[in-house]
């Protein structure tokens, strides 16, 4: 037998109340029987009251201790000093013979081996059963009729024994399996945790970079022409270009805000999808003097119908887009498509500036953030590109797909 775990103990703790009161009822009861005796005599009464009293310890101090932690030293000292006062006691008193039916069963629940159990239990009874020869003055007809109830004994102390042990197999298997199932639970918790954490981080660098990043670029590039036209005695179109930057830079700032308290982008809370695509078209334009153009193949209140987490993700695509137009392409015109197919909802993105090779691409943040985004909601993306003939960036969001709240 194995020592009980800390995940089984407290189901051993309610079973074990149980055995101690079975047993000191016992000893209650044979103490009545002695005390009530008229077969002992004084000397052998307060003798054997004396025995019961170092069993009694022994089992609170000794027994008690030992089920739970399973200390050998512990359990076999308790066993042996209680063998010896059960053969001496019943020596006495052989009325009180009947207490085997309960220090049998704790021999076994004592035993880290069943070979242990069954050899103490074999002594137990060999040495009740001299006690009891030894009180009939050892005739033969007292053996004979002590023989069939040791055997008799020793088969039922042992078939409990087995079916004890077998138990605390059980309970202990049951225990190891409730300990590996609350590990197992842990460790999923602990790595649901960590993807949480990564995909939130992941989202927030998305949003970041769709938001902030793209903003304060826009005032880089116009500090740099502000600066340049300065130099040259441009003052009204500085004029103009600090405007925007002082546009930009409340922009982001409001950015920044919604991003903190996790809100709607500031282009959506303000404005329609429609509405939000040419304001981003007309300040692309006016920063880059690129000339951009914005087409609806569908009704703007069937815009507004949409769910507010495509209107997102099809508004930092077309963000995204122009981002690269504007640090990449070179280009002279841009052309913003949203339109509703049989698939889904539609938006891309064609300039016509210098293009590339979409499988010689580098590993930028701003197209695979694109894409991990429009991925989550269910959609795809699509780059049409060849050096020399401008880019074509495609998003499509099912119709199915239902907005993340």
């Amino acid at each position: 037998m194995q020592p009980v775990s800390k995940a089984a103990q407290p189901v051993w703790i309610r079973t074990l109340i149980g055995w101690h009161v079975v047993f000191y009822g016992m000893l209650a009861v044979v103490v009545v029987g002695a005390v009530t005796s008229s077969e002992l005599t004084a000397e052998r009464r307060t003798t054997y009251l004396a025995l019961i009293a170092v069993l009694a310890f022994a089992y609170r101090f000794l027994a008690m201790p030992a089920m739970l932690s399973r200390n050998w030293v512990w359990s076999n000292v308790y066993r042996l000093l209680m063998i010896a006062c059960i053969a001496v006691a019943v020596g006495i008193f052989p009325q009180s013979v009947f207490i085997l039916f309960i220090v049998s069963p704790q021999i076994w629940l004592l035993s880290r081996r069943t070979l242990d159990a069954v050899l103490l239990t074999l002594l137990l009874l060999v040495a009740v059963g001299t006690a009891q020869l030894w009180s009939a003055g050892w005739t033969t007809d007292a053996f004979w009729s002590i023989l069939p109830w040791m055997v008799i004994s020793l088969a039922v102390s042992s078939m409990l024994g087995i079916w004890i042990d077998r138990v605390i197999a059980q309970s202990q298997q049951r225990a190891d399996l409730i300990e590996e199932l609350e590990s197992t639970r842990d460790e999923l918790a602990a790595a649901h945790h960590s993807a949480g954490v990564m995909a939130e981080r992941e989202r927030m660098a998305r949003e970041i970079h769709d938001t902030l990043a793209q903003g304060m670029t826009s005032i880089v590039m116009l500090a740099q022409t502000a600066s340049v036209e300065l130099s040259r005695g441009g003052v009204d179109a500085v004029a103009g270009r600090l405007s925007a930057i002082e546009d930009n830079a409340r922009e982001n700032l409001a950015e920044a805000r919604a991003l903190v308290a996790a809100f709607t982008p500031v282009a959506l809370s303000e404005a329609t999808l429609s509405e939000a695509l040419r304001r981003q078209a007309e300040r692309f334009r006016a920063e880059t003097g690129i000339d951009v153009q914005v087409v609806l193949d569908m009704p703007d209140d069937e815009v507004a119908a949409l769910p507010q987490g495509q209107q997102v993700v099809l508004l930092r695509s077309a963000q995204e887009a122009l981002a690269n137009v504007r640090k990449h392409a070179a280009a002279t015109s841009v052309l913003i498509t949203l339109s509703m197919t049989d698939d889904g909802v539609e938006i891309s993105v064609s300039d016509d500036g210098s293009g590339f090779e979409p499988s010689d691409a580098g590993g930028g943040y701003g197209l695979a953030a694109m894409r991990g985004r429009v991925e989550e909601s269910g959609g795809s993306v699509q780059v049409d590109s060849a050096p020399g003939r401008g880019t074509r960036v495609q998003v499509l969001i099912p119709s199915n797909s239902q907005e993340n709240s």
